[in-house]
């Protein structure tokens, strides 16, 4: 919760995740079966929410767990959500499914990270892909998105830049609609600063039918060929968990497969 969010009343913080969702008050109140005219009373502080309406209009407004305890705080009640860091012993049973995921999904890389895209933790196979860059770009903390396309990162690897740039942008875009993030907000237009390279060449290789943009990189194991998916908790209550998100990637051809194999198989020999 920002500190301009604790200033604003709470009818201004409501009125503003209805905007950003793209309702009236209408479909508000028809969404939470509630009369058009108590959500505008809410809005314009000639009422005051009760907890239960608070926390059951910010359901219907899908508004991030995060900003539900601000609209809390901003009505005068407490915050109900937790917010532990992952490594906290209430979380162990999260943090070992976290790692068994990712370790499962080996030999193909996979990521976790939090709701800047900074770097939580990774399996092994995400070392393919980070071998031979600068130290000075993984030092921690590291924003994935901000080394995807960073200069000293893996930009000059990347092959179909311009579209993995397109899709990069395009999402955080979406998710700064979405949460209304200050950080995310700011990061979009840093990575949106970053120089193009006048030599970046799209492959002409299938493109998927627009079904999903690969990620073409080359690596000290060769040219990898990758398409991704994120998995987020279901149904948390715990604003880490809320905020935490799974990126798997997977081979886009045999070639890319058989390579990250290949690669699993040598860690493993060097771990005997």
């Amino acid at each position: 919760m920002t500190s301009l969010q604790q200033s604003r009343p709470v009818g201004e913080l409501l009125r503003g995740w209805r905007q950003r969702r793209g309702l009236s008050q209408m479909d508000l109140a028809l969404r939470a079966e509630v009369s058009t005219r108590h959500v505008s009373f809410l809005e314009t502080g000639r009422s005051q929410p009760s907890r239960d309406m608070l926390l059951h209009l910010a359901e219907e407004l899908d508004v991030p767990l995060r900003d539900r305890n601000g609209l809390l705080v901003a009505a005068g009640f407490a915050p109900v959500y937790a917010e532990r860091p992952l490594d906290d012993p209430a979380l162990r049973a999260t943090r070992e499914a976290v790692e068994l995921v990712l370790a499962g999904h080996e030999p193909y890389p996979a990521l976790a990270v939090d709701r800047h895209w900074t770097l939580v933790t990774a399996n092994r196979a995400v070392g393919v892909l980070l071998s031979d860059l600068p130290p000075e770009v993984l030092q921690p903390p590291v924003n994935v998105l901000r080394l995807s396309l960073h200069p000293s990162g893996l930009a000059p690897r990347i092959e179909n830049l311009r579209q993995w740039r397109d899709h990069v942008l395009t999402r955080l875009h979406r998710q700064v609609d979405i949460t209304a993030d200050a950080t995310l907000a700011a990061l979009l237009e840093e990575l949106k600063g970053y120089p193009v390279p006048e030599a970046a060449v799209e492959a002409k290789e299938r493109d998927f039918a627009g079904v999903v943009v690969p990620l073409r990189v080359r690596t000290s194991l060769g040219r990898l060929s990758l398409f991704s998916t994120t998995t987020v908790f279901g149904t948390p209550v715990d604003i880490t968990l809320a905020e935490l998100a799974i990126e798997s990637f997977f081979p886009a051809d045999p070639e890319t497969a058989e390579v990250l194999r290949r690669a699993a198989t040598e860690r493993s020999r060097q771990d005997t």
